[in-house]
């Protein structure tokens, strides 16, 4: 299924839609979160402590939590302001970054982006728009009860599909009892989305971002609420 970027929700960024991961705008209220772990500070993985959740402000980009699509492993991802939004990438030379939607009464837990317009103001209302137009039975009609999003990508030297290039994907679910399943890996995604659990939406749009380190993101001023 492909909802393609001029169809879907107008928000910020140049007159396009800011689905970059980071392609930041002016931080709307930062507020101050728990002191993370020493664990997370070096970029740890999941059940260590304190989950990361959110976007982060350093210098002049935008720093946010995602998932290694290999492993599974927590990463962190940095998109300067100014990065061009699409890319200028021909389609050959670009990877999948999928966002991982779910629903209002999931169990699966903390995720990379919460809330709408939530803890990553720049992309959170169009994530929850094109899921509440696109699976409306699951996500419902209000993007504002839509809980969140993770990101799963593969990083450099992981063996996975890599290139500094993103296409946005959103994976979502087509039941509320599947949306109770974490996916955090790529093959963990692929397999959903066989069984029909969940379906693809190509946001039909590209944009650039680095791999960073926890010690970046956790010094970095939150953003959003």
């Amino acid at each position: 299924m492909t909802i393609p970027l001029r169809t879907a929700l107008v928000l910020g960024c140049s007159g396009l839609l800011t689905l970059a991961a980071g392609c930041s705008e002016t931080p709307t209220g930062p507020q101050a979160l728990a002191t993370p772990s020493a664990a997370f500070d070096q970029g740890a993985t999941p059940g260590m402590g304190q989950l990361p959740s959110g976007e982060r402000q350093v210098g002049k980009a935008a720093i946010e939590p995602a998932y290694d699509d290999v492993t599974g492993n927590l990463l962190y991802i940095l998109t300067p302001e100014k990065a061009p939004l699409p890319t200028n990438a021909n389609g050959h030379a670009v990877a999948p970054l999928y966002m991982v939607v779910y629903p209002q009464g999931s169990t699966v837990g903390t995720l990379n982006c919460e809330g709408v317009p939530g803890n990553c103001p720049d992309h959170d209302g169009l994530v929850a728009s094109v899921a509440t137009q696109a699976e409306p039975t699951v996500y419902g009609t209000d993007p504002a009860t839509v809980v969140g999003h993770d990101h799963l990508l593969a990083p450099p030297a992981s063996g996975g599909d890599f290139n500094v290039a993103w296409e946005v994907i959103e994976v979502l679910f087509t039941s509320k009892q599947a949306a109770n399943t974490h996916l955090t890996t790529e093959a963990q995604v692929e397999a959903a989305l066989k069984s029909g659990d969940a379906i693809p939406v190509d946001l039909g749009v590209s944009f650039d971002c680095a791999v960073v380190s926890g010690h970046a993101y956790w010094h970095g001023t939150p953003l959003g609420g």
